[in-house]
């Protein structure tokens, strides 16, 4: 299929500005905010903003509730980023719609981002995050027992790489995890997806490879298995997935091998391959038919789990 009518008029829109590349991260951070200014953000039953200790101090978090019972799943959420732009207010929408759509308690981490706190403090506090609301899921209304994992792109990562590192700790606490077209291997070599979907439908190959270039703080830590953890020796022993994967993305073939390592390794995948979208196109849900479609499918998957 063509790409989504909607998404080629962002597109198109998008070419008028300078690249990526031409930018620091504080400029494109300067408009992270007026790019999500449309996406509607609808009332949930509670919405607290906290810190929590971290590795390297404060992390902010910002907690959902549909209401204040207890006992709800818990959904620890991880934006996307690059690993480098966007926060949690980028992202407020999402999970206001995540909270709503699955009853859930949803805590968004606003994990550190480099090139000021490069690989892997992301990682690290996400880790840390993760470890922090199961052990305070009661007093946050929730179940550590149906806590879950989710995140968009490098978000995604977050999500994945926490599950492997708790699973490698012996930690059995995640019941599931839902990754938005994750971020899961450094591109040396590329797929062939950075050039056939690499250029003319928002996210670039050249985007990405800008991103990888302040995240690391060293090339050695490419093949780091916590910074691309295709890299893992083993897949196996994580928690049921839930993967979405867009056609029009220079991702899509790093995601497609994610799906087929996890299988190979005797994981749960369900895998949703979304022809005719592009990077990024679960951030206009409650805008985009397409976005509303695809989280109504990953939060009926969650509460089949929960």
């Amino acid at each position: 299929m063509d790409l989504h009518p909607m998404l080629q008029a962002m597109v198109a829109k998008g070419a008028q500005f300078p690249p990526l590349s031409s930018l620091t991260p504080q400029q494109i951070r300067a408009g992270d905010l007026a790019r999500y200014a449309k996406v509607p953000r609808p009332d949930v039953g509670d919405v607290e903003d906290r810190a929590i200790d971290g590795p390297r101090g404060a992390i902010r978090i910002r907690i959902y509730r549909p209401d204040l019972a207890p006992g709800h799943p818990v959904i620890v959420f991880f934006h996307g980023s690059g690993f480098v732009i966007c926060s949690i207010d980028t992202h407020d929408g999402l999970c206001r719609q995540l909270c709503r759509r699955t009853g859930a308690v949803v805590v968004s981490v606003d994990y550190r981002l480099a090139p000021e706190n490069p690989f892997p403090a992301g990682p690290d506090d996400a880790l840390a995050a993760t470890r922090w609301v199961h052990g305070h899921a009661a007093s946050l209304g929730a179940d550590p027992a149906r806590l879950f994992l989710a995140g968009d792109s490098a978000g995604g990562t977050m999500a994945l790489v926490t599950a492997i590192r708790l699973r490698d700790a012996g930690d059995a606490i995640v019941a599931g995890q839902i990754l938005m077209y994750p971020v899961t291997n450094h591109p040396d070599p590329a797929p062939p997806s950075y050039g056939t979907r690499g250029a003319g439908y928002g996210l670039s190959g050249a985007d990405m490879h800008y991103f990888w270039g302040h995240y690391l703080a060293s090339p050695d830590d490419a093949a780091h298995p916590h910074a691309s953890p295709l890299r893992n020796a083993s897949l196996a022993g994580l928690p049921p997935t839930y993967l979405m994967i867009a056609e029009y993305d220079p991702l899509r073939d790093e995601a497609l091998a994610l799906a087929e390592r996890l299988t190979t390794d005797g994981g749960a995948v369900t895998l949703r391959h979304y022809d005719d979208m592009n990077h990024g196109f679960m951030s206009w849900v409650g805008l985009l038919d397409r976005a509303d479609e695809a989280l109504d499918g990953a939060c009926t998957w969650l509460a089949e789990r929960s």
